[in-house]
């Protein structure tokens, strides 16, 4: 939860000891019952956004999606105006997604000393980091965020490095969300006159660096997605409500490059709640490191233009991560100049 004035009342200690170096995190300073904003937490006034509060993101039903093909169309469409949709009766069940949240709620409530076990300086694998802002060391502003990073690359790696708190069911939820990530896939490769999908596409504000976003949030609410930019009309923000049992799908940087420029990657943010801790928990669908990413070959052979050159998709990351979030410039690292 984030306090509701932005004067500091916590310069008396080293914030910084205390939420990164010891591990506490923003949690930890929300836990001390403080009342006002640290000063390293205002955001620069051109962060602040303009909010339209009467549109929304596409809600999309799947639940006849084997026999009607106007739900997958409905899946594209909102790809190609929005970059966000959400879905509902999508086939993970409630319970694996309560329980994946239950489980977040777990491991934010550990200990710091517990926590800082995950930490980039003390984690024994590169795999699990448990961390706080997004790029501390570049940011103008620290972010009013705690993360935990899980990479997935088996799951006895992950059996074995994994935090126990909360392992078991983050594996339950990314076994459970494989089939609708492949239906997702499939319906928008389909769409670029794809019969196959390529392999390298299955696995603050900003965008996802990733192919596809499959996010779960809680009833808390708070984010927003950036909508109308350049198209003259209102450009602004609007509120992802939530939707029990919903997931919320966005599409990533890589596959805007991979399908030159088709499907959309937009920004978006959270704005946190002056109350009540959120949690959020997204699955982000990767190439793998060594993949280059470029518009695919079918496209450019059809005769269009690519808006992207060809880059290492590792490269690309590194590019995102050395930085503080910084809306969609992450994506003109990859474009071709015109």
């Amino acid at each position: 939860m984030a306090p509701t004035m932005a004067v500091s009342s916590t310069d008396s200690f080293d914030i910084t000891d205390f939420v990164i170096n010891k591990g506490n995190g923003v949690k930890g300073l929300s836990d001390l019952g403080i009342k006002s904003l640290p000063s390293q937490y205002i955001q620069p006034q051109e962060a602040l956004i303009n909010i339209i509060p009467q549109q929304s993101i596409p809600v999309v039903d799947m639940s006849n999606w084997d026999n009607d093909p106007k739900v997958a169309e409905s899946v594209c469409e909102a790809a190609e105006k929005f970059g966000f949709f959400q879905l509902v009766n999508h086939g993970v069940p409630l319970e694996v997604l309560d329980g994946v949240k239950d489980a977040t709620h777990r491991f934010f409530g550990l200990p710091a000393e517990e926590k800082r076990k995950y930490t980039k300086e003390l984690s024994s694998t590169n795999n699990v980091r448990f961390g706080t802002s997004f790029s501390p060391d570049a940011e103008k502003a620290l972010e009013w965020k705690d993360y935990l990073s899980l990479f997935y690359v088996s799951e006895e790696k992950a059996s074995a490095l994994w935090p126990c708190a909360c392992r078991d069911e983050v594996l339950e939820y990314m076994k459970r969300s494989q089939v609708l990530c492949t239906k997702l896939m499939t319906a928008l490769m389909e769409k670029l006159n794809m019969s196959k999908p390529s392999a390298h596409c299955w696995v603050g504000r900003h965008s996802d660096v990733s192919s596809l976003t499959f996010l779960l949030q809680d009833e808390i609410g708070g984010l927003y997605v950036r909508v109308n930019e350049g198209k003259g009309e209102e450009d602004g923000w609007v509120h992802v409500p939530p939707i029990e049992g919903s997931l919320v799908i966005n599409v990533g940087d890589a596959l805007q490059i991979l399908s030159n420029g088709r499907y959309k990657s937009v920004e978006h943010c959270v704005i946190a709640s002056g109350s009540k801790n959120r949690i959020s928990i997204p699955i982000f669908v990767n190439p793998k490191p060594n993949d280059v990413i470029g518009p695919l070959p079918e496209l450019i052979n059809a005769g269009e233009k690519p808006k992207y050159k060809n880059i290492l998709y590792s490269d690309y990351v590194k590019h995102f991560f050395r930085k503080a979030h910084d809306g969609k410039k992450t994506v003109a690292f990859a474009e071709i100049s015109s």
